[in-house]
């Protein structure tokens, strides 16, 4: 689909989803205009073999620039979709001094963006990254998009202003659709995230402190299915309502010992477990209802929880290649 979708500019681009995206992109045909800041949330060098297998490509660029300051307009210009990955992220760490960047980095940031959109003249899609995290501790299991917002961590909070900003630009005429993305895994995970942490305590027979009883559950995403997601958003041949969000999950709701059972067999290391409190601002549970992004975008998740974390316990085997 890639060369059906032209020039596209993928914020975030030398991180997780947004690495693995602007790689799919490529592989199809697009010309890809990455942005990134490189934040110091985690190492560059980490950020950098992200992109390993695109670095000097044709039809590939890297821009590092501050959404929040540089002048976005010659880049969007140039856009047929805009592909906003770019974020703060992080529950734990958004709450104190703290919230200031997040402030910048996911509600100042995303509304410099629509404003340069708003000017640009090619442009067809915007899709823009946000989180189950605006749902908060929902109130019905699974939880579909008409579910009232209560995000329980400023991240969330966020999240949602900046999702509330794609829909107002929206009415003006920017074709925004927000993705709300249910817990993403598989490689290059970030190494803040529980599974990255999981996998390495693990491989190295140390000790795994889970939050909580272990029995609160996950609707968890593989990230190749959220670059299939983005891609559908971002079809020409589809067409979403300016300003729609869409849940996007991988299927099932499963409880996190569970999950950390799956690890077990995968690595094959035992467990060594040991529970501590839960910190504030996480949900009891999560678990996406995606019959709209199914019937509007045709997507449906399509790898399973083994078959995911198999691929992330090996690329963290193979030592971060990125590959």
């Amino acid at each position: 689909m890639g060369s059906r979708l032209g020039v596209c500019v993928v914020t975030g681009a030398a991180g997780f989803v947004g690495s693995h995206l602007a790689e799919r992109l490529h592989e199809g045909g697009a010309t890809v205009i990455g942005i990134d800041c490189f934040s110091d949330y985690y190492d560059r060098e980490r950020k950098l073999a992200n992109l390993s297998g695109l670095t000097g490509a044709d039809r590939f660029e890297l821009h590092e620039l501050d959404l929040t300051s540089a002048d976005l307009a010659p880049l969007l210009g140039r856009a047929d979709v805009v592909f906003h990955q770019a974020g703060q992220p992080g529950v734990r760490s958004s709450w104190g001094d703290d919230f200031a960047t997040y402030l910048r980095a996911n509600v100042l940031a995303t509304q410099r963006l629509l404003e340069a959109a708003r000017g640009a003249p090619r442009l067809r899609r915007f899709v823009y990254a946000s989180s189950s995290s605006v749902y908060g501790d929902a109130e019905e299991l699974p939880t579909t998009e008409r579910a009232l917002p209560r995000p329980v961590s400023p991240y969330g909070v966020t999240k949602l202003a900046a999702e509330h900003l794609c829909g107002l630009y929206g009415k003006l005429g920017v074709p925004t659709v927000s993705l709300r993305y249910f817990t993403v895994y598989g490689p290059r995970q970030r190494p803040d995230m529980a599974f990255s942490k999981f996998i390495l305590a693990l491989l190295a027979g140390e000790e795994i402190v889970v939050n909580g009883d272990g029995e609160q559950t996950r609707d968890v995403t593989y990230v190749g299915d959220v670059v299939n997601a983005n891609l559908a958003a971002a079809d020409p041949d589809r067409t979403p309502p300016p300003g729609a969000v869409y849940n996007i999950g991988g299927g099932t709701r499963t409880s996190l010992n569970h999950m950390l059972r799956v690890l077990e067999r995968t690595t094959r290391r035992p467990l060594h477990l040991r529970y501590d409190a839960q910190p504030p601002g996480e949900a009891r549970d999560t678990h996406a209802d995606c019959s709209a992004a199914h019937r509007d975008l045709g997507f449906s998740p399509r790898t399973s929880l083994e078959d995911g974390l198999a691929a992330q316990v090996r690329w963290i085997e193979r030592g971060f290649s990125g590959r």
